[in-house]
């Protein structure tokens, strides 16, 4: 007798529906939706061309695994709603963002305009579509960052509760986002008159995100790779600095789990309503947190040489040099729990480049997207596997 097949990730909660992302031709948001179409779901992306060249969206093929691939501004609150409106989605995963702290610093207002106003428009089209359709249900998941808070450079993790805010343009944006989102919440989209609007709402804060395929300007991994990768030295700005290092799988992990439970809370069951509608942290567990330099020698150890330097003068932009999440409140009320370490994260990451890189060399230049993709999949497949073997979190 053959063995049971495997249950469905997520309860296969996603399979049928018809999802709207903002921000799809992007690092995490390429990724989702490759996951998304192997859930069943039929998505629709809305955003600009790909914000890096290379970039897994286009290395990966991804608008071959859309419904849609829609090019706009959600800035741009018109087309915006029409693209909703042609999906007529059960479910919206905002991602779209400007997402470098540096270029914060060098384009301070197009940060809030596109982190804040950029929000605050996808809810818009959402309220104005509720009070137009009788209330017609959708779910919406509105993706910020871990630096939304304000840093205080505490050692314990920042908690759900805490002040919103960073001390530079990028977190800022990121923390008013928050504060728009909990406005549209509480005013627009309260649970206990969830027959009135059919909203449910909730956002998730992760950052470092690492993972194969990420070109992303000033990002570590990237930096590390492409030095790696020629035979250099990896030069570090702020090698003694701690962040919540986490894989692309393990950030999208959270936002699905955060989306079923809005997709599957039961309308009259308030309390657990009204907690997942709310926010969450994603991030790795307590106990192994690396800092630059240790992440650097960790991939380096795992590419098979490398080291690094301090290229550090002063001159650079502030970057927080401590920063933790409590990840208490996902563990406990979505159930979530990391199943790749730090450790694990950057051996997928490394594997990932290493045999992109090798596809390419085998072709002569271009793997072409179905092997790119195929690999990504993969690596999907094994987070999958290891979801399965998910100890509980409560």
């Amino acid at each position: 007798m053959s063995d049971p097949s495997p249950p469905a990730p997520f309860g296969g909660v996603f399979a049928g529906r018809r999802v709207f992302v903002t921000g799809h031709t992007g690092f995490k948001g390429s990724w989702l939706c490759l996951w998304l179409k192997r859930l069943g779901a039929e998505a629709t992306g809305y955003a600009f061309d790909p914000p890096t060249d290379p970039s897994h969206f286009a290395a990966a093929g991804i608008s071959d695994t859309l419904a849609r691939d829609l090019r706009g501004d959600v800035r741009d609150r018109a087309a915006l709603a029409a693209a909703i409106d042609e999906c007529d989605p059960d479910l919206i995963l905002h991602l779209a963002a400007q997402s470098v702290v540096r270029t914060g610093y060098e384009e301070p207002f197009e940060t809030f305009e596109t982190n804040v106003m950029g929000t605050a428009a996808v809810l818009e089209a959402v309220r104005t579509r509720s009070a137009t359709s009788g209330g017609a249900p959708v779910s919406v998941v509105c993706v910020t960052s871990d630096k939304c808070y304000e840093n205080v450079e505490q050692v314990w993790g920042y908690r759900e509760t805490d002040p919103m805010g960073d001390h530079d343009p990028y977190g800022g944006s990121k923390g008013a986002a928050e504060l728009a989102i909990r406005a549209y919440r509480h005013s627009f989209f309260p649970t206990e008159r969830l027959g009135e609007h059919g909203v449910r709402l909730a956002s998730v804060r992760a950052g470092n995100v690492i993972g194969g395929g990420d070109w992303t300007r000033d990002a570590l991994i990237v930096d590390a790779v492409a030095a790696l990768r020629r035979g250099e030295s990896v030069g570090l700005r702020s090698p003694g600095a701690y962040r919540p290092w986490q894989h692309v799988l393990q950030a999208l992990d959270g936002y699905l789990t955060s989306a079923a439970a809005l997709l599957t809370a039961d309308a009259n069951d308030a309390e657990r309503l009204s907690a997942v509608c709310s926010g969450f942290n994603i991030g790795p567990l307590p106990g192994r947190a690396l800092n630059v330099r240790e992440v650097v020698e960790t991939l380096a150890a795992e590419w098979g040489a490398g080291g690094w330097e301090d290229v550090s003068d002063g001159n650079h932009p502030r970057e927080a040099g401590l920063l933790h999440l409590s990840i208490d409140r996902a563990m406990w009320v979505l159930g979530w729990k990391p199943v790749w370490d730090v450790d694990e994260a950057l051996r997928q990451t490394a594997r990932w480049y290493r045999d992109c890189f090798s596809l390419e060399d085998a072709a002569g230049g271009d793997a072409g997207p179905a092997a790119v993709r195929a690999l990504s999949e993969r690596q999907i497949a094994g987070y999958e596997a290891a979801l399965e073997n998910r100890p509980a979190a409560r």
